[in-house]
C-alpha cells in the first residue's frame, strides 16, 4: 500500500512544500519528475522547466515528464505563488496573476497529464489547497479567494474522473513553514514577534513543517487511500476545525 513503483510529477517541486512531497514520494519508492520554473532543477529527480501561466510550456513539459517516466499514476499540483492584501490594495492585474497561477496553472497541468492518468490502474490528483480555503484569514482576500477556488475545483475533478478510475483529493495545510513564509517575516517590522503571532494562532502553537504536509499529500497520492476522493486533508495542527480556551 505504498508509493513503490508510481510514477508521480510534483508541481512547484524545486523547493518547500514541492521537494518535501517529491523527497517523500521518492523516499517511498516511487519514480518522480518535478516541474518548475526555477532555472535548476533539485538533484535526483527528472525535471522539466515550465511556467503554469504558459499552456504550450506545460504541455510540453508534462509530455517530456511522461516520457521520461514512462507513464504516470500520480499527479501533485502544488505550484502556487502568495498574495497578502484586502480587496482594497490589490490591483486588477495581481487578481489576474494569482489566479492564473493558483487555479488555471493547476487546470493546464491537469488537463496535459490526463490522457496518461487515465491509463494508470493506480491514478490519483492531490491538489494543495490551504487553510484560506476554510478560515477567514486577515489581509489575505487574493490568495484565500484562489484557495477556495482550488478546493471547489478539486471536487468537482473528483466528480468528473470518478468513473475514469482517477481519485481527486486535496491537502490544506496551516501556516507552514516554507521559503514564502519565511521571505514575509523578513518584510516584517519585527519578524520575531510576526513568527510569535503566526505560531500562536495554530492551536498546537507552531508552523507546520513541509514534511509533515508532504506525508498527507504521500498517503493520499497511495493505494492506502483507495477509497479516498473528492477530500481535503487538512494539515493546519487544528486551526480549522477547534475552538480552544486561551492558554493560562
Amino acid at each position: 500500500m505504498s508509493a513503490a513503483g508510481l510514477r508521480a510529477l510534483v508541481t512547484g517541486g524545486a523547493s518547500g512544500i514541492g521537494l518535501a512531497v517529491a523527497e517523500a514520494l521518492r523516499a517511498d519508492g516511487a519514480q518522480v519528475a518535478v516541474l518548475d520554473r526555477a532555472e535548476d532543477g533539485p538533484a535526483g529527480f527528472t525535471y522539466v522547466r515550465a511556467d503554469v501561466t504558459d499552456d504550450a510550456a506545460v504541455r510540453r513539459a508534462v509530455d517530456a515528464a511522461v516520457e521520461a517516466l514512462g507513464g504516470l499514476d500520480v499527479l501533485v499540483n502544488n505550484a502556487g505563488i502568495g498574495a497578502q492584501g484586502t480587496v482594497e490594495t490589490n490591483p486588477d492585474d495581481e487578481w489576474h496573476l494569482v489566479y492564473d497561477v493558483n487555479v488555471l496553472g493547476m487546470v493546464r497541468v491537469t488537463r496535459a497529464a490526463l490522457p496518461a492518468l487515465r491509463q494508470s490502474s493506480q491514478a490519483a490528483i492531490v491538489n494543495t489547497s490551504s487553510i484560506a480555503a476554510t478560515a477567514g484569514l486577515p489581509n489575505r482576500a487574493l490568495y484565500s479567494a484562489t484557495k477556495g477556488a482550488v478546493a471547489a475545483l478539486t471536487r468537482a475533478m473528483a466528480a468528473d474522473h470518478l468513473a475514469e478510475g482517477i481519485r481527486v483529493n486535496a491537502v490544506n495545510p496551516g501556516t507552514a513553514d516554507t521559503p514564502w513564509v519565511r521571505r514575509l517575516l523578513d518584510t516584517a517590522p519585527d519578524p520575531a514577534a510576526e513568527l510569535a503571532a503566526l505560531e500562536a494562532r495554530q492551536p498546537h502553537g507552531r508552523l507546520v513543517s513541509a514534511a509533515e504536509v508532504a506525508a498527507a499529500v504521500l498517503y493520499l497520492a497511495s493505494p492506502a487511500a483507495g477509497s479516498t476522493t473528492g477530500a481535503a486533508l487538512a494539515v493546519d495542527g487544528g486551526m480549522d476545525a477547534l475552538r480552544l480556551r486561551p492558554r493560562s
